[in-house]
């Protein structure tokens, strides 16, 4: 809105249309200067902007954090129609579109291809999964084990013991 409102400030309407060159100029200036009002990067700004033409539906969930702020720029270029398919998709798989899939989408869109089905086969793509290490402190650990266990020997005893819970669980559901 404060961008909208800077491209209008001062603007004569009474010029016509020959004023295109110094319009662009008016809404570099309008972009950085919100930018630099909300302590943003001009490219931040054009992100946001562009988020402008998502559904609504879409809009929503990127302000719950439900699709990043990157896959939901590059969601935002699929026609309305295409992003509402995308919402059925999102729906019936209950995953939302990574960067790359969303990539991907732009990419298939522009060329006329994206459909039902290349929408569905690439949300039903398994995702990498994040490269997530635990680390417990020793402090917390160490009165679990015998003094002369190696720090080895722990991470073999605590994974056995997963282990035997994971299959003790597994009995107690067929139950």
């Amino acid at each position: 809105m404060k961008l909208e409102a800077l491209k209008h400030q001062g603007k004569r309407v009474d010029l016509g249309d020959g004023e295109t060159s110094r319009q662009v100029g008016e809404k570099s200036w309008a972009v950085a200067k919100v930018g630099a009002d909300a302590n943003e990067s001009e490219r931040q700004v054009h992100r946001y902007i562009r988020l402008t033409e998502l559904v609504p539906e879409l809009q929503h969930m990127v302000d719950e954090k439900k699709i990043g702020l990157t896959p939901a720029v590059e969601i935002s270029y699929l026609k309305p129609e295409e992003q509402t398919m995308l919402l059925d998709t999102i729906d019936s798989e209950q995953a939302t579109p990574s960067l790359s899939q969303a990539q991907r989408m732009k990419k298939l869109s522009g060329e006329g291809k994206l459909s039902d089905d290349t929408m569905l086969s690439i949300m039903m793509e398994q995702k990498k999964p994040e490269n997530w290490n635990l680390t417990l402190p020793m402090e917390r650990i160490r009165k679990f084990f015998p003094r002369s266990f190696t720090p080895q020997q722990m991470e073999n005893t605590i994974l056995k013991l997963l282990e035997a819970w994971q299959k003790k669980r597994q009995r107690q559901n067929e139950h």
